[in-house]
């Protein structure tokens, strides 16, 4: 794709991008899906590592298999009413601070993990009050800040107030420091926006970077089991010069080949069917939660930082810490080895099947403070 080719792209097209009813979300991304993106595993690790961004090419979709599928499912099954506890947890106090601000909340969650969680925070307002809430998808990229034309188009159209970010977990808390960048940046350009906040609400902060969560349990949230298939059928966000020019939104892939084993709905409508269950527990543990102190420590940085120390690792962006980051370390990264908390092994059972696959080993630490912790193999060891 040349930079002459590029005036061809256009943004998503509702209902022809992305397999979540049209409703649930608006994707505020530049179509790629006719763009070659995908380099392979070996190949894209180096050249990460030589200096090409990560945002600048796609890796290829991992395919699972049946055993795979498998525990996907089964861990779906399982976690289902832990996951419905959490959204509406964190749902409540997304509430709460638009409310604080004088709004209702308008969601918008960072592509492609925050996805899935934004859908189902919009079906829990709707579930626990009938608010209909608006929900978009844009992009940010670690190192090159968030994508200040989709942030724009949401803010003509809602008080920036109202703005909640969104996205699935924290692992050391990269993202959030790249948001926080982000949002007093565009603040300095646009004190009409002032209330721009700029937390993220997260269905699990193991990395005590946020105050807005549903828990701090490094616990497996099945959506990080798979790529796009659990994400509405689309890639992680590409920004490439000769493709993203002036004006445009970051870009994404639309998988429609992938629809026969896109589980998208599946997980968002599985979850959401347990609200009714969670209600009451979540009316009785919201009082203590929302009083209790969730200030950021930023705890899980500083592990990271002994984590690399130990192992040799001069950039800390090598450490995963967390299920999500390890689980996308295994399905898109050169693995090198995995850190696993014996205690945890429910929650790890898809892990190990990854790493198995891959011939990663799998050492155990018992003071771990994650579940796991996945290392990138360094191109020069």
């Amino acid at each position: 794709m040349t930079a002459v080719e590029a005036p061809a792209l256009r943004a998503a097209v509702p209902g022809r991008f992305g397999s979540y009813p049209v409703e649930d979300v608006t994707w505020l991304l530049t179509d790629l899906s006719g763009v070659a993106l995908e380099r392979g595993t070996q190949d894209r690790e180096e050249a990460i590592q030589g200096g090409t961004h990560y945002s600048e090419m796609l890796p290829v979709e991992y395919q699972p298999d049946a055993a795979y599928l498998e525990l996907f499912h089964t861990a779906l099954a399982q976690s289902a009413d832990r996951l419905a506890e959490a959204v509406a947890l964190v749902g409540e106090l997304v509430r709460t601070a638009a409310a604080e601000a004088g709004h209702r909340p308008v969601l918008v969650s960072l592509a492609r993990a925050g996805t899935p969680v934004g859908v189902l925070l919009r079906r829990w307002f709707a579930a626990a009050s009938g608010t209909d809430v608006p929900h978009y998808t844009i992009s940010i990229v670690r190192g090159r800040g968030i994508d200040e034309v989709a942030l724009a188009t949401v803010l003509a159209r809602h008080p920036a107030g109202a703005v909640r970010f969104v996205d699935g977990w924290t692992g050391k808390g990269a993202i959030q420091r790249e948001l926080t960048a982000a949002v007093a940046a565009w603040r300095d350009r646009h004190p009409e926006h002032a209330d721009l906040d700029d937390r993220l609400a997260v269905l699990a902060d193991p990395g005590s970077c946020t105050d807005l969560y549903g828990t701090r349990d490094d616990f497996l949230i099945p959506s990080a089991c798979l790529n796009s298939t659990v994400s509405g059928l689309v890639s992680r966000t590409v920004l490439r010069g000769d493709l993203i020019g002036p004006g445009m939104f970051h870009g994404a892939k639309y998988y429609a080949e992938h629809a026969a084993g896109d589980v998208s709905r599946l997980f968002v409508d599985t979850v959401a069917a347990r609200f009714p269950e969670v209600a009451g527990r979540v009316a009785a543990t919201l009082p203590a939660h929302a009083a209790a102190d969730r200030r950021p420590t930023w705890a899980g940085w500083a592990a990271v930082e002994r984590i690399a120390a130990e192992h040799g690792i001069a950039d800390i962006n090598l450490v995963k810490p967390g299920v999500g980051e390890t689980t996308r370390v295994l399905l898109r990264r050169v693995p090198w080895r995995v850190l696993a908390h014996p205690g945890r092994a429910e929650d790890l059972r898809h892990v190990r099947a990854l790493a198995e696959a891959r011939g990663v080993p799998v050492v155990e630490v018992p003071d771990l403070p994650y579940s796991c912790v996945g290392l990138i193999r360094p191109v020069s060891t």
